[in-house]
């Protein structure tokens, strides 16, 4: 048995009860302890993604200056193209029964594969630190409509029972986890359609059908924002819960669950979303500012907090399985400590994220959106590498040699940390952040497209590209080296 985040390739964890400690962590799950079905992937994710925040992006998707059914079509297609990039990196989970940036080293290299690791780390961090920034802010906005005080107290405590939840799932692990998930779901589902039902009479189709077109660049825009919102952002996590599946599982079966899981909630809540949104301009513009608490005052009062229920229970969701994921990222880094000591570590930082969020920060929406397209970029071009060399492989990985830099898999290999550095320098120059003055240097590369003010500007084909030169660089030039090492 193993009490640390080693590089061991085989532990064992003991009794798979839901409250204890999960001691596994970097290594490959043991064959005693792999067990279940692929649809048990579909309280995982759909937990996670189940939160009111999806109507949120309703709003976001409209400010992209698109029509109702254009935000409805690339939503609907982003959400679910997204979240089928995760179905396909869940087969690795499969296939080698080890986290997500250990199965990564079959393609970077063991050690090379601390370049992707730090940047997945970077946004699980950044994931968990906004969920439960607006878990609080929607606390005190709810509480403040009830006529209680809202204020600094109000945001801390909310703060500190929501950081409680999420920190007790990460620490203590995968079975918890997968509880608190089959919980969540049933009571975040349940709360979700008794509020679309009470804010139904929000609804002005008129307003609605009036919303003008938008143009190519903005219409791609959008749909970019959708990747990187949604499936974009686990996709470094992908096979971190279908690890525990055994061998035997259907393939078809662990894409079909986890995309259908994760996006089948984002899909119903943003399409509610864009019509609440696109019937008030005010309620659009109030969402930016906070997005959740804004939804909570189209309520009656009853209801209040039954909505508070519902949005931090949906919230805790996703950031239970980011802070999960990020201690076993931070693990893969190098940093060698047992992975319930890593998700600790990323609770504290955390915590001091959200603190900085919810009592310092004016604006909610432009750092969001500087920091999805900014950390986009780079994820979407590991995204790529990765979905292409799972296409490549026709075999298991080789366990032993993911731990083991002079296996197969190598120490490092430059082809893919050079598709990388390549796909993120186009990205960069290809995207404009408006939403923080440290990230204007961003489109440096749009001059031909009419530049920072063009009408390519704000298309963000940064991350598309980063995401073809990856998958297309892979694809052309790594399918020998993927033929080499399964022939040892």
């Amino acid at each position: 048995m193993t009490t640390t985040g080693e590089d061991t390739p085989d532990a064992r964890t003991g009794a798979a009860s839901a409250f204890n400690v999960e001691l596994n962590g970097l290594n490959t799950i043991h064959e005693s302890e792999r067990k279940g079905r692929p649809r048990d992937l579909f309280w995982p994710w759909f937990g996670a993604n189940v939160s009111v925040f999806g109507l949120s992006y309703g709003s976001f998707l409209l400010g992209f200056g698109i029509s109702f059914w254009q935000a409805t079509i690339i939503g609907v297609v982003g959400i679910v193209a997204s979240f089928l990039l995760c179905g396909i990196i869940a087969l690795a989970g499969k296939r080698g029964s080890a986290p997500t940036m250990v199965l990564s080293r079959a393609v970077f290299g063991v050690e090379g594969n601390r370049v992707p690791s730090f940047l997945s780390w970077l946004l699980t961090v950044g994931w968990e630190t906004v969920l439960v920034s607006l878990a609080a802010l929607a606390t005190a906005t709810v509480f403040q409509q009830l006529g209680w005080e809202g204020g600094i107290v109000t945001k801390l405590v909310a703060l500190i029972v929501v950081v409680a939840l999420v920190i007790v799932g990460g620490v203590v692990g995968f079975h918890l986890i997968m509880r608190m998930q089959m919980v969540i779901t049933i009571v975040t589902g349940v709360l979700t359609v008794l509020y679309i039902l009470l804010v139904l009479n929000h609804i002005d189709l008129g307003a609605v059908a009036a919303l003008p077109a938008g143009d190519a660049p903005h219409v791609i825009g959008g749909f970019v924002f959708m990747l990187t919102g949604f499936g974009l952002g686990w996709v470094n996590a992908a096979a971190d819960y279908s690890r525990y599946l055994p061998r035997s599982s259907r393939s078809g079966a662990v894409v079909g669950w986890t995309t259908f899981g994760s996006s089948l909630a984002p899909v119903i809540l943003l399409i509610f979303g864009i019509l609440l949104a696109g019937s008030s301009t005010k309620l659009s513009q109030a969402i930016g500012a906070d997005p959740i608490g804004a939804l909570a005052t189209l309520l009656p009062t009853w209801f209040l907090v039954p909505f508070v229920i519902v949005a931090v229970l949906g919230l805790v969701g996703g950031a239970v399985l980011d802070i999960y994921s990020s201690g076993l990222a931070l693990l893969s880094v190098g940093v060698r400590v047992p992975r319930y000591v890593a998700a600790g570590i990323d609770g504290v930082i955390m915590t001091a994220g959200a603190i900085y969020v919810v009592l310092f920060a004016t604006d909610f929406i432009g750092p969001f959106q500087g920091f999805l397209i900014t950390l986009g970029v780079p994820i979407a071009a590991w995204c790529g590498i990765f979905v292409a060399d799972i296409q490549l492989r026709k075999r298991d990985y080789a366990e032993a040699e993911l731990y083991d830099r002079n296996g197969r898999y190598g120490s490092v290999r430059w082809l893919p940390i050079a598709l990388i550095v390549i796909g993120t320098a186009i990205g960069w120059g290809l995207v404009t952040n408006t939403y923080a003055d440290w990230l204007s240097w961003q489109g440096y590369l749009l001059g031909p497209l009419g530049g920072k003010q063009g009408d390519w500007a704000f298309a963000n084909l940064g991350v598309l590209v980063a995401l073809v030169i990856g998958y297309l660089g892979t694809l052309l030039f790594s399918r020998n080296a993927v033929r080499r090492q399964e022939q040892r």
